[in-house]
């Protein structure tokens, strides 16, 4: 399956903010983000940020953060979008409780990997385990009552990993065991802290045009 092979501090300056797509590094002062060349977009013009944009371009944007955040290719951003359609519910909504649901998500999201694409990584390679059989496939939508744990062989990498990361701000739908490193899907994704930083809305007008 395609995926971006390019540099990824272009994807948050393209975006105009930090996605956070290399994990703790984002957080330091090398970040790109945080010296000049973050205040202008990649490009042969290196042109600074517009002031205003057009409605389409604010859609387009918000739906291109949203598929890099996530780490999915068009074609699969639209198929999520296509399925968020057909449920009950606000499209939206349930286009964000989708890519919540994806294993690499959920194992970023169990500090087992400094960053989304280490966590799609380590689920290709076989690491992962859903209730106690290897599973890698990083699109697997976790249902509730799901386990996620280990191989032990990865164990102490993963260990070394939940030390260089704070693990208090896991999601309320996703229970941990940090002694084990076990994780449990509780519930259904919750969406409150994701409608501050993702704007559904906008997703659904760009596709609705």
């Amino acid at each position: 399956m395609s995926r971006y092979l390019g540099a990824i501090c272009k994807l948050c300056r393209r975006e105009r903010e930090k996605l956070f797509l290399k994990g703790k590094r984002c957080s330091t002062s090398t970040c790109v983000m945080n010296k000049s060349k973050g205040k202008t977009v990649p490009g042969q013009h290196n042109m600074f940020f517009r002031n205003k944009i057009s409605d389409y371009a604010l859609h387009l944007r918000e739906k291109q953060k949203t598929k890099r955040l996530y780490g999915v290719t068009e074609h699969q951003f639209s198929n999520y979008y296509k399925k968020a359609e057909k449920m009950h519910g606000a499209t939206g909504n349930n286009l964000l409780k989708l890519l919540e649901s994806r294993l690499d998500n959920v194992v970023f999201k169990l500090k087992f990997a400094l960053s989304k694409r280490m966590a799609r990584q380590i689920v290709n390679h076989g690491q992962i385990l859903v209730n106690g059989k290897r599973l890698d496939i990083p699109s697997y939508q976790v249902k509730v009552g799901d386990v996620i744990t280990l191989r032990e062989k990865y164990k102490p990498i993963a260990m070394k990993n939940a030390s260089e990361i704070h693990t208090s701000n896991i999601p309320s739908w996703l229970s941990y065991d940090a002694t084990n490193l076990v994780g449990t899907v509780i519930s259904e994704p919750s969406l409150d802290e994701l409608l501050n930083a993702i704007n559904s809305k906008l997703i659904v007008e760009y596709y609705s045009k």
